[in-house]
């Protein structure tokens, strides 16, 4: 069984202090967005809900309904409120430049990949404020409609700030009803009403055989969501492995409809995806100046050209207008296209009869200051498309056998989970780990925020991992070369004595985890009494007298992260911090123990550890990053820290006989090695990208290939735990076929053309091409030379396209009759 009941949304309307339910300009962050939709109450016009009136200047007010228990006694971080708050300022900026959008925050908690980058970009591009201030009343003020703020700034004065809007920033709750269903299932609830697991199990319940999934288990945003659900499911079918393939059933389509002698039937179904693009172009335009175009005999905007509805709406007009050819107007095809594909064949046309205008990511994002422009250039891609679907002819797919054995690189904590997830379906692991042990920086570690023993817990894996009979693990060992496609790789692995030795498997994950960094600030390598976290943990671990005798400790936060170079948040640091400082409070409560930080993200329900330091008396500085601390040594051997006082506005001094740095975590520096062989790319920070951000958390771009982890991203244990259950639940999707069908764009050649210059052997990265001799060769001369194409090794990259000469090699569904159509339509009038 598994639990994904998800969540409701906090109803802040005995919460007084706010006017909710008083003021009608009070609203809560989720009616916001529904203000934001193009399908909602005011067609997408931000406008007053009072009156009508447009919006000026808009507040966002954090933390109502988490991190409050006066009020309402969530304790916790809802985890995703400040992330949604920046995001719904920078949409609404986007709708109106001018807009004043202020977010009135705690700390500001953009944990997660990529959030700390879109926050800067936020307040540094968008032009939407910050203010650091717990705001705790909002009144009304004169005769139209405005609302008043009171708070102190960060210069201790005490302002008061009028707007327009006032928008609650909502937390996450479990209902009652969901208390009642844990009751009768018989599982655990932690003391703040969500389901209880483990750090080692975060899917699984205190009930066995019961998964659970989602903000059921904890505030969290939509890709562990996601990462959580493939989670359970590859715990479900651990406990499932010998009924696999029992009852089920292949997806079956209609037979195809031969379309090789009919003459083009293009439709067009544009796309408005909410306010993403017909808030910028406008869509009648478009549509109207479609119609016009050759071979078009239908044209239709959609709201949502993705939802069901409009599927279902796609299938029954390709049927009845007996369209040939499909243009979709929208968004990506990176993430859509392969929906769009499924929707044609469910019609009963062949798939690539498709094209896409990407009129939101090339369009609408990038004009969204020049409408009319926006407008024009939706014409002319929309144009582009249709002229480049003329010539496109079916194409079919390639079916091959699959091997189902799995590659897991990476012998830490995240790949021997994947590894060990795996091997108990069924399947055949081959763990390759680089250095002369297993473990990897887990073993440097000592406890999971929520207390359970990472040491204890890392052994029983390690020793799992060497008696499972279905996992053989290379130690010494890594990836020198790798070819193939999904279903079939075929890897090169150099293990111990310089061994090579070559495997064949069907997927592959990449869990190399990251790296230490070795700080350069706050005198670390010079000062003797200055270590990092980790360091720390040992000495305090030894009984080292540093520790033993000091008095007083500071922790710097964000040593190595959110700077220039490293511009994400390492996600770990604080609740490490947080744990450190609580554990040499308990043993000595006389101790000073001081943590300098940018934003406490304690987030989650690690709240509870943030509330507990504080309650012993450990004391939280705020800085920002122009205003680091400084770090120099006094005479007796001890430090002096200086720090900027957030609260008494002056310089304070703080003599510490340690300081100890929470350093980032850095991309592994395998990782760009291993992207060049498997052809999968990093991001700007050197992690692994991902193939989509929201929807596909671990998958590469490259089917068959996933990632987990710290390679993905930084991120605690039970969540690098996550995604390597997520990871071989994904992989697990293609092991467990007889076969998998290869897509039909690949690498054609032109015999007539081709003189076997050898020029796309050179470039093809996949080994794709070889050199044979060409079947009209006189033998009374030297053999005339061609190339062949090995059709399971080709991705229709069109790398060899773009180098030949003669035009001797073109990409089934990219022809050049196909780009030149396209070309000539882009510079038509």
């Amino acid at each position: 069984m598994i639990l994904a009941p998800g969540f409701q949304p906090f109803d802040p309307a005995g919460t007084e202090i706010y006017g909710y339910g008083e003021y009608p300009d009070v609203i809560t962050s989720t009616y916001f967005e529904r203000i934001l939709a193009t399908a909602g109450p005011t067609a997408g016009k931000l406008v007053r809900p009072s009156d009508g009136k447009p919006v000026a200047r808009i507040a966002f007010l954090q933390c109502v309904g988490s991190r409050d228990h006066n009020t309402c006694s969530n304790e916790y971080c809802s985890s995703i409120c400040c992330m949604a708050a920046v995001k719904e300022a920078v949409v609404a900026k986007e709708s109106n430049p001018e807009l004043d959008a202020a977010i009135f925050f705690t700390d500001l908690r953009a944990h997660g990949k990529g959030c700390d980058t879109f926050y800067q970009r936020a307040a540094d591009q968008s032009g939407v404020r910050f203010i650091r201030s717990r705001i705790h009343g909002v009144e009304p003020h004169g005769t139209d409609g405005e609302l008043k703020i009171h708070y102190v700034n960060d210069q201790g004065r005490q302002v008061n700030e009028y707007f327009d809007l006032v928008v609650l920033s909502v937390g996450l709750v479990i209902p009652e009803s969901l208390h009642k269903l844990a009751e009768k299932i018989n599982i655990n609830l932690t003391a703040n009403g969500f389901a209880a697991t483990s750090s080692f199990m975060p899917v699984l319940s205190s009930a066995q055989g019961v998964f659970v999934c989602g903000a059921f288990a904890g505030p969290k945003d939509i890709p562990l969501t996601i990462a959580e659900g493939s989670a359970a499911a590859s715990g479900a079918a651990e406990l499932l492995a010998s009924g696999r393939h029992s009852t089920t059933c292949e997806q079956t389509f209609p037979d195809e409809r031969d379309t090789a002698g009919e003459e083009p039937r293009t439709g067009v179904f544009i796309c408005h995806c909410g306010s993403n693009i017909a808030g910028v172009v406008d869509i009648a335009a478009a549509a109207e100046y479609a119609a016009k175009l050759p071979s078009v005999v239908h044209v239709e905007d959609n709201l949502f050209a993705c939802s069901p509805d409009t599927q279902d709406l796609l299938v029954r007009r390709i049927r009845d207008k007996q369209l040939n050819r499909i243009v979709i107007a929208a968004c990506t095809p990176r993430t859509h296209e392969a929906l769009f594909q499924k929707t044609l064949k469910t019609a009963g046309i062949n798939e690539y009869l498709l094209k896409m205008a990407n009129i939101r990511n090339q369009d609408s994002w990038v004009h969204r200051d020049n409408p009319g422009q926006a407008t024009l250039k939706a014409q002319e891609l929309i144009r582009m498309a249709v002229a480049g679907g003329l010539p496109q002819r079916p194409l079919q797919h390639q079916v091959v056998a699959i091997t189902p054995t799995a590659l897991v690189i990476g012998g830490g904590l995240t790949g021997m989970t994947a590894a060990l997830a795996l091997a108990d379906q069924g399947f055949k692991v081959y763990l390759v780990e680089q250095s002369g042990e297993l473990g990897g920086y887990a073993g440097l570690l000592g406890r999971t925020w929520n207390g359970e023993d990472i040491g204890l817990s890392l052994a029983r894996i390690i020793e799992k991992v060497g008696e499972h009979p279905d996992i053989e693990v290379l130690m010494h060992a890594r990836v020198i070369a790798s070819e193939g496609h999904v279903g079939n790789f075929t890897t090169t692995i150099l293990a111990e004595n310089r061994v090579q030795r070559k495997i064949s498997h069907g997927a592959a994950i990449v869990a190399i985890g990251g790296k230490r960094s070795r700080p350069r600030q706050y005198g670390y390598g010079r000062l003797a009494r200055v270590v990092t976290a980790l360091e720390f943990d040992k000495l305090y671990q030894f009984g080292d007298v540093r520790v033993k005798k000091g008095s007083s400790f500071v922790f710097i936060q964000c040593v190595g992260s959110r700077d220039q170079d490293h511009p994400y948040c390492s996600k770990v640091c604080c609740t490490h911090s947080v744990q450190s400082a609580i554990r040499m409070k308990h043993e000595n409560p006389h101790r000073d123990v001081y943590i300098l930080y940018r934003d406490m993200r304690t987030y989650g329900q690690r709240e509870a550890l943030y509330t507990e330091a504080r309650r012993l008396g450990v004391v939280f500085i705020n800085y920002e990053v122009h205003g680091k601390p400084e770090v120099s040594r006094n005479g007796d051997d001890s430090l002096q820290v200086e720090v900027w006082d957030h609260i008494l506005h002056q310089p304070l001094r703080i003599k510490a006989d340690m300081v100890i740095l929470a350093t980032a975590i850095l991309p592994n520096q395998e990782a760009k090695q291993l992207a060049d062989l498997f052809k999968i790319p990093l991001d700007s920070d050197g992690f692994f990208q991902e193939a989509h951000a929201k929807m596909r958390p671990v998958d590469c771009t490259r089917q068959g290939l996933f990632i987990a982890g710290l390679a993905h991203s930084p991120k605690p244990v039970e969540e690098s735990i996550t995604q390597a259950l997520a990871a071989a639940a994904r992989a697990a999707t293609f092991l467990a076929r007889d076969t998998v069908s290869l897509s039909g764009i690949r690498a054609e050649v032109h015999a007539d053309k081709c003189d076997g210059c050898a020029l796309c052997i050179d470039v093809c990265p996949y080994h794709a091409i070889t050199l044979i001799e060409a079947a009209d060769s006189d033998q009374d001369r030297e053999p005339a030379l061609s190339i062949a194409i090995n059709q399971t090794l080709c991705t229709g990259c069109g790398i060899c396209q773009g180098t030949c000469p003669k035009r001797g090699v073109s990409i089934a569904g990219f022809s050049f009759e196909q780009i030149t159509n396209q070309v000539t339509a882009a510079l038509a009038v």
